[in-house]
């Protein structure tokens, strides 16, 4: 929501990467597929829809801002997901697209459980891949951070977030037993959220330096 709110308002994509979506969506959805081979704590499962609904409305912001970004500059052809031209994969400039990638993925892996729920061995990696996924939904913008030296635009209310969650969420992974691999990546969740809140300190300069320069531009 932070950074949901951050984009609307300044509305620029600038400092965001929009494979954070990407990683969540994947490993809700991964997740809700899991339940059904291995029911685990309903509130997880509803954790899970709601994430997903709340990255839909963010990635449907997302796509909204870079369109009139491109319309402002330069004209350039609409990319969608029935295109499957790789070069533009999660970078399509229509909303449905995005939409589609992700229900194509979630009715393959609902057909794979349902002809594969007795393998416990598949069931179990498909739980893995769920929470790995999650773990690492921080390591794009970590990247992107990397890349630009700075943090500008990225919403540090949102990864303060990200941090409190995860630490009370992998406590409760494992204070209830989950399945191991909820608490193993939920510890590595936090290791990642620590290192980006690490870099909030370390491109401090820069980033001030470019909120000075917005300023600027605005005056």
């Amino acid at each position: 929501m932070p950074q949901y709110l951050q984009i609307r308002q300044k509305q620029t994509t600038q400092g965001f990467s929009l494979y954070v979506c990407l990683a969540l969506l994947l490993a809700n959805t991964l997740r809700i597929i899991f339940w059904f081979g291995k029911h685990y704590e309903t509130p997880l499962l509803i954790q899970s829809i709601l994430m997903n609904i709340c990255m839909f409305a963010l990635v449907q912001l997302c796509v909204s801002v870079n369109n009139k970004d491109v319309i402002v500059t330069e004209r350039r052809r609409e990319h969608v997901f029935t295109d499957l031209d790789p070069n533009f994969f999660w970078g399509w400039t229509d909303f449905t697209s995005y939409v589609e990638f992700i229900m194509t993925l979630a009715a393959i892996g609902s057909m794979l459980m349902y002809f594969l729920i007795d393998y416990a061995q598949f069931v179990e990696t498909v739980g893995f891949l769920a929470v790995f996924m999650e773990a690492m939904l921080g390591v794009p913008q970590f990247y992107r951070n990397h890349k630009n030296k700075s943090t500008y635009g990225m919403s540090i209310p949102m990864v303060l977030m990200w941090s409190t969650g995860d630490v009370f969420k992998t406590s409760y992974f494992y204070l209830r037993n989950t399945p191991p691999q909820f608490f193993i990546c939920g510890s590595l969740q936090v290791c990642v959220d620590l290192l980006i809140l690490g870099q909030v300190w370390l491109y401090r300069e820069n980033t001030s330096k470019k909120k000075k320069s917005e300023r600027s531009m605005n005056l």
